[in-house]
């Protein structure tokens, strides 16, 4: 190598660390068929100065051996954080907050993939909005088996933006693989170990309620896959998830009383989102009574009228 080419490389190096680092954070357990795609897109971004933070949780598919593939080829590209046994979500989920480096964090799931553009889009906008501590943009839900493209999350889920108050109001509007933090935002604590599965709301409200609001890019720039596994799957009982997103509102509660009305609000609303598994006309006469809520009312009158048998 000439000098004039060693010289050309050191500040093309010297302009890439100049980029604010994102720590692309990915947490991962038994995922290995669809893991690689996701780091490839990771890998694929135009953004340079990047760093991929893997969790895995004590996987048995191979995704360990696969992932020290990947960081052989690759020196310095990847923070491994492979756990012996599986330790669940939320657990594993601090294994790789606690292993970023990155000014930025960037959120995914081991099935999930970025689009051409994501991280230097958001970093822009990070950037040029001094204020924003989470950026989220639009995703392409898409069914895993076909890869055909279901829906635009926007169209059943209204894009807001705002501070602490309309965050804990309307719930994690948010995609995980949407979203983008500050990383000295980001709770001391990271994620709160006593809620199992579903910590991310309360990991976002608490960035939050360090400074700053949520903003939104009404852009498609990532895919969220759906498949048997998720996590999100329907059931018939009351997941664990909505249990941890109740007694997230619980914590608002105790931590953040000025926010009261926005935490009932939101408390009510989970509760009418399982009242086909829960006591019906007490959830909605509760709805009623917190949000003087029309459609909630609608649904008793229709109810009552129908002699219990219609439910809305």
């Amino acid at each position: 190598m000439t000098k004039l080419s060693t010289e050309k490389t050191r500040n093309v190096n010297m302009e890439i660390h100049q980029l604010p680092l994102v720590s692309i954070a990915i947490v991962t357990y038994n995922q290995k068929e669809f893991l690689r795609d996701c780091v490839e897109s990771c890998l694929a971004q135009d953004y340079p100065n990047t760093e991929i933070v893997i969790a895995d949780d004590g996987s048995s598919d191979g995704t360990q051996d696969m992932l020290r593939e990947y960081d052989a080829r690759y020196p310095g590209k990847f923070v491994l954080r492979l756990s012996e046994q599986n330790q669940g979500i939320t657990k594993n989920s601090n294994m790789a907050h606690f292993a970023c480096s990155g000014e930025y964090i960037a959120w995914m799931g081991g099935d999930d993939l970025m689009l051409p553009g994501k991280i230097s889009k958001q970093v822009t906008f990070m950037e040029q909005n001094q204020n924003c501590t989470i950026c989220y943009h639009d995703m392409d839900v898409f069914e895993s088996d076909s890869n055909i493209s279901l829906y635009v999350f926007s169209k059943h889920n209204r894009p807001r933006q705002g501070g602490l108050d309309i965050y804990i109001k309307h719930g994690c509007f948010n995609g995980a693989c949407s979203s983008m933090v500050r990383a000295n935002k980001t709770p001391d604590k990271g994620f709160n170990e006593l809620l199992p599965v579903a910590s991310d709301w309360l990991y976002w409200i608490e960035s939050l309620a360090n400074g700053g609001v949520i903003s939104y890019i009404p852009e498609v720039l990532s895919r969220y896959r759906r498949h048997s596994g998720n996590i999100t799957k329907k059931s018939d009982k009351i997941k664990q998830n909505t249990i941890d997103h109740l007694n997230s509102c619980n914590y608002v509660l105790a931590k953040y009383p000025q926010y009261t009305n926005n935490a009932l609000y939101r408390y009510a609303m989970l509760l009418r989102g399982e009242r086909h598994r829960l006591p019906y006309l007490k959830v909605l006469t509760h709805s009623v009574i917190v949000n003087r809520d029309l459609a909630s009312a609608f649904a008793i009158f229709i109810y009552l009228i129908s002699i219990f048998r219609v439910k809305l």
